[in-house]
């Protein structure tokens, strides 16, 4: 099996889809690997260290046309830039979200594998990116937090008095937002958090941090009814939503730190943070919105931009993992490999719709859209008030 690495397109984007010993991993499965020129460059992974790991460095149009190529993002509307759009693709390209994604490769008779879609089962443990990832975004959201508080994280003892320690929220408890928690705790803040679904307030506890509980008075919510099957959050409704806003608000108030990291799989970021409550916080308070690329948690955040509301800082930075690059592209390289070894377990790919973890990746096939959520993600797109962030 030929398997080619290209190079990263989108704007940001710093990792690489497969570090070298990734690359010695799949050799040593019977792989030959062609790696795109320069795909490493932005990771400072250069060439030179795929050769030795066992690749061959190639042109875009060779990296493309092996029979499986992979990046970490998508290749774009433009497909990339130049060479052929690859037959077999594996990258993260939120297909939920953005049907048109799954269309445009399914239009080019591609199939399309997204590694966003693994499923939460103890056997797609070592595939999954999303928690990877979220374990990156956590930890750089405190660190760019702490740099942009004009005040030091922990209580501190001093011959000029004592210092109190900054107040720490963090709203959303999945990887990223238990990594902010752990992260906050170990540079000495107070920390508080907050998620919606029960099970995560022993999670919070565990990190450290005292957990925010709300009486949210309808049924189901803040029980059973907040998570879905796969442990994820639900929406909520406009009743319970306003009611967790007027909640949250003294908590909001009250911290030098908002990290919000809720996200719903194919939906629009929960509204947490309303502009009264940023209004409410303390002039010098930093708010870090991670969920800003769908539209995000906080109602005055800007995808990429830095906001100054009167003297509260806001930031919701899309790149986050990418300013970690190294350690980022070793953790996707290492889930993507374990992908690859079960897709391909024998050394050539194996499109086994009947097993539980291809078939809830794959996307597209033989021309169309396979995935059913995302089929009939793309459906509403389609319909006459439908939307598509990639106007599919």
């Amino acid at each position: 099996m030929r398997l080619g690495l290209l190079r990263e397109c989108a704007p940001r984007e710093s990792r690489v889809a497969l570090v070298p010993d990734g690359v010695e991993a799949m050799v040593a499965h019977g792989c030959e690997v062609l790696v795109e020129r320069g795909a490493g460059t932005a990771a400072r992974i250069g060439d030179d260290a795929y050769l030795d790991a066992g690749a061959s460095v190639v042109d875009t149009a060779e990296a493309r046309a092996a029979e499986i190529a992979v990046s970490v993002r998508d290749l774009g509307p433009d497909g990339g830039g130049a060479g052929p759009r690859p037959q077999t693709f594996i990258g993260v390209f939120d297909p939920l979200w953005a049907p048109a994604r799954a269309q445009r490769h399914a239009d080019e008779g591609a199939t399309a594998f997204s590694m966003d879609l693994v499923p939460r089962i103890t056997r797609a443990q070592t595939m999954d990116v999303l928690s990877s990832m979220g374990t990156v975004a956590g930890y750089e959201s405190v660190l760019l937090a702490a740099s942009r508080l004009p005040q030091m994280f922990p209580l501190m003892m001093t011959a000029a008095g004592t210092l109190a320690p900054a107040r720490v929220l963090v709203l959303g408890a999945g990887v990223a937002g238990l990594q902010a928690i752990a992260t906050s705790r170990r540079l000495g803040a107070v920390v508080e958090g907050y998620d919606v679904r029960p099970a995560a307030v022993e999670q919070i506890r565990s990190m450290g941090a005292r957990a925010v509980e709300l009486d949210l008075a309808e049924p189901g919510a803040g029980a059973a009814g907040a998570e879905d099957a796969g442990g994820y959050a639900r929406a909520q409704s406009v009743d319970v939503a306003g009611r967790q806003q007027e909640l949250l608000a003294p908590y909001v108030a009250a911290s030098d730190v908002v990290i919000t990291t809720a996200a719903i799989p194919g939906r629009a970021s929960p509204l947490l943070v309303t502009a009264a409550m940023v209004d409410a916080m303390a002039p010098g308070s930093v708010v870090i919105d991670l969920a800003s690329e769908r539209g995000g948690n906080c109602a005055v955040s800007q995808s990429d931009a830095e906001v100054d509301r009167g003297g509260v800082t806001v930031l919701a930075p899309t790149d986050l993992v990418s300013r970690c690059a190294r350690h980022a592209s070793q953790m996707f390289s290492r889930n993507l490999v374990a992908f690859l070894r079960h897709l391909a377990p024998d050394g050539e790919v194996d499109i086994r719709t009947g097993d539980e973890i291809v078939a809830a990746m794959l996307v597209a096939l033989d021309g169309e859209v396979v995935h059913p959520e995302v089929a009939a993600a793309l459906a509403a797109s389609q319909a006459p008030h439908g939307s598509d962030p990639e106007g599919g």
